[in-house]
């Protein structure tokens, strides 16, 4: 199996060597090294390692907080791991989600993420009661009162925390926006977007087309992606498809495009829904020759 390696150190005075050293003696091919916060979640080195990784292949780490500063992160890229039919080892840490082992921690740490936010919630609860018994209500005055002042700020802070959100997934749909729309309809886009993302984290095509406007109207996206997308040829569609995948990974296999197509539930030209690389060796030359590629 492939051993893929990520290296990150949070500044520039720190160096990732001995990390890519680490990795390339446990047997990595390729190592990504990358400078960034760890409690940042839009690392566009970490985007573009998840996004290469395919199937049965590993990423590996040398810790775990070099991936991820929170257990709910750790187990979100686990996650999308684990939808690809990849693996995550770590060299210091008994994790490797290859073995039963390293399963079993993985489940022990998602049970007990459940746990901590159990507590958190009856916190929550038992701080609100004893509120309530003590006469106090919950909320805003001004927003009880219905003052203009306090409604704008509510809806201000409301909209920067969308955005917030929005931030911490755009390496998922972002890069396939830009590229593919106008030219490829919104329901093939979408298509494209959730093939590599866990049940989980998929988009429906409503929320997609609010993050892209959102994107849009604070200038992170072109005003064109929002254009009707041109009529497209029934014979082009495939093609077209196949594209959009190679062109997100140009380094894609035949192989691991058939799982993305499968994944998309994505039938053949002749109706099966089971991929062949000749298959999508066929598209792909179609593509070219009609300047998709």
């Amino acid at each position: 199996m492939p051993l893929i390696g990520y290296a990150r150190v949070s500044t520039e005075d720190q160096t990732p060597l001995p990390q890519s050293q680490a990795l390339k003696s446990a047997g990595c091919a390729e190592i990504f090294e990358e400078q960034g916060s760890g409690g940042n979640r839009a690392r566009p080195v970490l985007a573009r390692v998840l996004e290469r990784i395919g199937k049965d292949d590993t990423l590996v780490v040398v810790r775990i907080d070099r991936l991820a500063r929170s257990l709910s992160h750790l187990l979100e890229v686990i996650e999308r791991l684990d939808a690809k039919g990849a693996f995550f080892r770590s060299l210091l840490d008994p994790i490797d989600t290859a073995s039963p082992q390293g399963k079993f921690t993985l489940q022990v740490l998602g049970a007990a993420a459940e746990f901590e936010r159990a507590l958190i919630r009856e916190r929550t609860k038992a701080g609100l009661a004893s509120a309530r018994t003590k006469g106090r209500v919950g909320g805003n005055p001004g927003l009880r009162a219905k003052d203009p002042a306090a409604l704008r700020k509510v809806r201000l802070a409301r909209q920067d925390g969308y955005m917030e959100r929005l931030n911490e997934t755009a390496q998922d749909w972002v890069p396939h926006v830009r590229r593919l729309r106008p030219d490829m309809a919104w329901e093939d886009v979408l298509r494209i977007v959730n093939a590599p993302l866990p049940e989980a984290r998929r988009w429906t095509q409503s929320r997609l087309l609010r993050a892209v406007k959102a994107y849009v109207r604070d200038g992170f996206l072109s005003e064109a992606v929002l254009g009707r997308a041109g009529r497209r040829e029934t014979n082009d569609r495939l093609p077209a498809v196949v594209a959009a995948i190679k062109g997100a990974d140009p380094d894609i296999t035949l192989q691991a495009i058939c799982a993305r197509l499968e994944a998309m539930r994505e039938r053949t030209p002749r109706g099966r829904n089971g991929w062949q690389p000749s298959s999508v060796k066929i598209l792909l030359e179609r593509a070219v020759k009609l300047g998709m590629l």
